[in-house]
């Protein structure tokens, strides 16, 4: 039996930020960053009761860090870990989540511990590599990967992808067997309580936790779910809130039920592929982006972690697959066995993409496509092939293909909520007539235009506007904070042939600006010659606004083509579409 010692409160901030550690096992302490005034999280997450940002230090003969912290802590949370270990003996950075309120202070502690080794799963070291932009020492690890620290400290790594970012993992330490799970099970909820003695207390604020961020990823959360039936866990040390130690089974079993409620009553795409081979990863992860922004659900399949009887029951009940091309049969036969098993069940009411990973050695792609179409699948997109290492365009490309497929699922669950949609309130909602405009916006080797009526001035000092785009829409990647764009102000009585143009479907990657004649804006975005005016805009923030982002934007300059022209009117019959 160990006695666990009582948590001690590291306390200094005006802005009410405290520490808190405790020994929560057999040398293990949790580092809680304690951030009680925190009043919303990332946009559109109101927070009721602050939060918390949970690190965690595990000693054996080797010792590790598991995740950090937000880097508001940073002055704190260094004080305090000098006071549990001379921070230059730590071997292993362990990171289950990239986002910054949980890796804030890598780069810090980098600079303090140069020859620490950061583990991570393949999605969170390239994505560190982007953010640190410096050299750091890595190990990759997956699904059944293993780190042994020594003293019975074996942590084991269990792939979580999608709760809610694509690079999550779960760390699991065999010997006190306290699952380590960042996000995924947490709660913003601010308390000295280190553990989940009054549930209480906490459930509406874990309902809301799982509704905004991992709701959206039901399937990800069972597959999840599945892969920590074989641990035995007695601590859940998730990163925000309380630990999950005296009705752990209640939180696990709410999660299953909500997800299982939810991934029920929504369609899906089932995206399958070999992670680890050429480019997977990156095609797959532009295209699951792409269908996400429709709404519709992703469940990624890793032919090499995913067992014969879960590839056909997700090849049979998906409503749409995109395979990655596999390498070839002869040099993998389980890989081999799982692609006969999705051609065995793949039946004519779903669509199909395929794309080629770049490996090299990828399993023909026509032939199966045509295996597919004889089967009576519809084609979402035509294959994809990349050979080189993918470019921004071709993530551009991706991402597109994806958002066709996800548009392609989502149509008929919109037509259904149409028809049992108040009409009334449905006509009268679309007597709100609007402008007609083209959004055009460049951002690097991309370029992409949409047709826009859901624009307004928004503030006179300084000169700005608000535009709404939906989140599926492609060139909604371009219109980030800081990003340019021109708005092109259409003309009554010359608007038909550009409103024509701009609407019409295009292939994934294709360019939208043939046979239109244009010229470059000072912020480099394309000037339509035939718009009536013109405005050079600047994205300031977004807002999230249900299936659109409202988008705030400063006017830098612009310019009057026709001095007498009419903006032209558009002039609806419903609000529930376009």
């Amino acid at each position: 039996m160990v006695t666990l010692a009582a948590p001690s409160i590291t306390t200094a901030s005006p802005n009410r930020l405290t520490i808190q550690t405790a020994e929560i096992a057999l040398g293990s302490t949790a580092i809680r960053c304690l951030d009680w005034d925190r009043d919303r999280f990332d946009i559109e997450f109101e927070l009721k009761n602050g939060t918390t940002y949970n690190s965690f230090l595990i000693r054996g003969d080797q010792t590790a860090l598991v995740d950090t912290s937000h880097q508001k802590f940073e002055a704190l949370y260094f004080e305090t870990l000098e006071g549990l270990v001379d921070p230059t003996t730590i071997d292993y950075l362990v990171v289950n989540h990239t986002e910054p309120d949980h890796s804030g202070l890598i780069g810090r502690l980098l600079e303090i511990v140069p020859q620490l080794t950061i583990v991570g799963s393949k999605v969170a070291i390239q994505f560190l590599q982007h953010q640190l932009h410096r050299p750091f020492a890595f190990q990759l690890v997956k699904s059944g990967s293993q780190l042994n620290l020594g003293q019975g400290h074996c942590l084991e790594f269990v792939s979580a992808p999608n709760l809610h970012w694509p690079d999550t993992i779960f760390t699991y330490d065999s010997g006190t067997q306290v699952l380590y799970t960042c996000d995924v099970f947490g709660m913003h909820y601010c308390d000295d309580a280190l553990y989940d003695e009054i549930p209480e207390l906490l459930e509406q604020d874990f309902q809301y936790y799982y509704d905004c961020l991992m709701g959206p990823n039901a399937r990800s959360v069972l597959g999840a779910l599945k892969r920590m039936n074989k641990l035995t866990v007695t601590l859940v040390a998730t990163g925000h809130g309380p630990l999950l130690q005296h009705h752990q089974q209640q939180w696990l079993e709410y999660y299953r039920t909500w997800s299982e409620a939810q991934s029920k009553a929504t369609p899906y795409v089932a995206l399958i592929y070999t992670d680890e081979y050429g480019h997977s990863d990156h095609i797959a992860r532009a295209i699951a982006q792409g269908i996400h922004k429709t709404g519709t659900d992703v469940e990624l399949v890793d032919l090499n972690e995913t067992d014969l009887h879960d590839v056909r029951e997700i090849a049979t009940t998906a409503t749409a697959l995109v395979v990655g091309m596999p390498p070839q049969a002869t040099n993998n036969s389980h890989v081999s066995a799982a692609l006969s098993t999705i051609l065995a069940v793949a039946h004519p009411k779903q669509a199909i993409g395929l794309f080629e990973t770049g490996g090299g050695h990828d399993e023909p792609i026509y032939p199966l496509r045509n295996r597919f179409i004889e089967l009576g699948l519809i084609e979402a997109f035509p294959p994809i092939l990349i050979k080189a290492t993918p470019s921004d365009a071709t993530k551009q490309h991706c991402q597109e293909a994806g958002t066709d497929l996800g548009q392609w699922v989502s149509q008929n669950h919109r037509q259904h909520r149409r028809e049992a949609s108040d009409s009334s309130l449905d006509q009268a909602l679309g007597r709100l007539s609007s402008g007609l405009y083209i959004v055009t916006a460049r951002k690097g080797d991309v370029t992409s235009a949409m047709l826009a009526s859901w624009v307004m001035q928004a503030t006179v000092e300084p000169l700005g506007l608000a535009v709404a785009v939906a989140k599926e829409r492609a060139i909604e990647s371009l219109l980030h904070g800081e990003d340019y764009f021109v708005l092109n102000v259409l003309e009554e009585g010359n608007y038909q042939r550009l409103m024509k143009h701009f609407l019409k479907r295009f292939p994934p990657g294709a360019d939208r600006f043939i046979g239109i004649a244009t010229y470059d804006a000072e912020n480099g975005s394309p000037i339509l010659a035939e718009a009536l005016a013109y405005l050079e805009c600047r994205v300031i923030s977004r807002t999230d606004a249900g299936d659109h982002w409202i988008m705030y934007c400063a006017a830098d300059r612009g310019r009057v083509a026709h001095p007498d022209g009419i903006t032209a009117v558009h002039h609806r019959k419903a609000g529930s579409h376009y």
